[in-house]
């Protein structure tokens, strides 16, 4: 498989970066449980003009973050092994099966109950953590696999998007969706008209951005619009904007916005009784639709769709690897938490009892999905 160089040393730089991360997730878990907590959540509560630091980071910080994964899955939808219907399709029907299983495991434990309007929280995947994990993994994981776990992941994320959308945003502001649709509009124009200065995307993706977040639809998804809106080229020689605007942003957003982003919201205060709330049906309901219900909905769905002839698996993977990825994509965290919030809202016992749910459930999950992938990583070499 020929892949971009830009595509490799994303993950190549993530490997070093997805260390990082796990430390930065440790020492927030330690300072929201210390005497410094409380002065850390007041920081975080802080307003920098408009909006509060936590809001910067969640909606400000990591829309660069979706940028620059969406700038990668545009390069291999155009060039890449994704430019391959077969394998760019399986990571659309494993994400719609790791968003729908979830759900309906969330709502079998739940339906009906007080915690009914929470059947979201499990259809997210955390695209920073999982691909930091599977980063570490190195060259013992083919290159295809972390393809699809990204694509995968980011597909899912739209999807979980788009379920905030529509059933998560008390109100849409039609103006300003309008007027974001016109932003993209001039982008997409920029680009056929052949305009490759930086300038001329960013300065409306800072606008689009804006209206994005004021319009009720959560503004990262401005990210990855922007992205595909970048001009690229099928030349091998001549670096395209594309690929110019993912070089500066590696270092950036590996070393500074995720580690800064897993600080800020990690910070789960540990309280009596949140160990009792995972054996009841809100935490199975969330524990069980993260793990069961993502690995199974991935597996089957992508199993039906190969064996029906409409995708293909990765390159040099197997399905042994599959279920290591289906464990990496229930690490929903960062989604899983911020709908929680919108679920919950006014009710801060039941936001930390789902917290502590989605922290254990992604604990595991990596930690599973790592132990997967390295050993079968391990069996394939012998074998070779």
């Amino acid at each position: 498989m020929k892949l971009t160089q830009y595509f490799k040393k994303f993950f190549e730089s993530s490997q070093s970066s997805g260390i990082i991360l796990i430390l930065c997730v440790l020492v927030s878990l330690f300072i929201a449980n210390s005497s410094l907590g409380t002065g850390f959540q007041n920081i975080l509560d802080s307003h920098l003009g408009p909006y509060s630091v936590a809001e910067w980071i969640n909606d400000g910080l990591m829309s660069v973050f979706f940028l620059l994964v969406g700038l990668e899955i545009k390069r291999e939808m155009l060039e890449g092994e994704l430019s391959n219907i077969k394998n760019a399709s399986l990571p659309i029907f494993a994400a719609i099966g790791g968003m729908l299983v979830p759900a309906l495991i969330y709502a079998f434990f739940n339906n009906g109950t007080e915690y009914a309007k929470g059947w979201g929280i499990p259809m997210a995947t955390d695209i920073a953590f999982s691909l930091a994990i599977i980063s570490m993994l190195s060259s013992r994981v083919p290159a295809s696999i972390k393809i699809f776990l990204a694509a995968l992941a980011i597909v899912d994320d739209l999807g979980a998007i788009l379920v905030i959308a529509i059933f998560y945003t008390e109100q849409l502001h039609w103006s300003y969706l309008l007027i974001s649709g016109g932003i993209l509009v001039l982008l997409v124009l920029f680009n056929k008209l052949g305009v490759k200065k930086h300038i001329f995307y960013l300065i409306p993706g800072a606008a689009l951005w804006y209206c994005m977040h004021h319009s009720g639809i959560h503004a990262t998804i401005a990210g990855v619009l922007l992205a595909f809106t970048i001009p690229t080229n099928a030349s091998e020689t001549e670096i395209s904007p594309l690929e110019k605007l993912e070089g500066m942003l590696h270092t950036p957003v590996n070393y500074l916005i995720m580690p800064i982003f897993a600080l800020a919201n990690t910070n789960i205060v540990f309280q009596k009784g949140m160990v009792d709330g995972l054996f009841t049906s809100f935490g199975a309901g969330i524990i069980g639709g993260l793990i069961i219900g993502k690995l199974v909905g991935i597996l089957f769905f992508s199993f039906i769709a190969v064996k029906l002839g409409i995708s293909k698996l990765p390159q040099h993977s197997k399905w042994s690897q599959m279920v290591g990825v289906g464990l990496l994509a229930a690490i929903g965290f960062t989604m899983s938490i911020f709908i929680a919030i919108l679920s919950f809202k006014g009710h801060q016992d039941i936001q930390d009892e789902a917290k502590f749910a989605i922290l254990v459930a992604s604990t595991l999950a990596g930690f599973g999905g790592y132990t997967v992938l390295k050993l079968t990583s391990k069996k394939r070499r012998r074998i070779n």
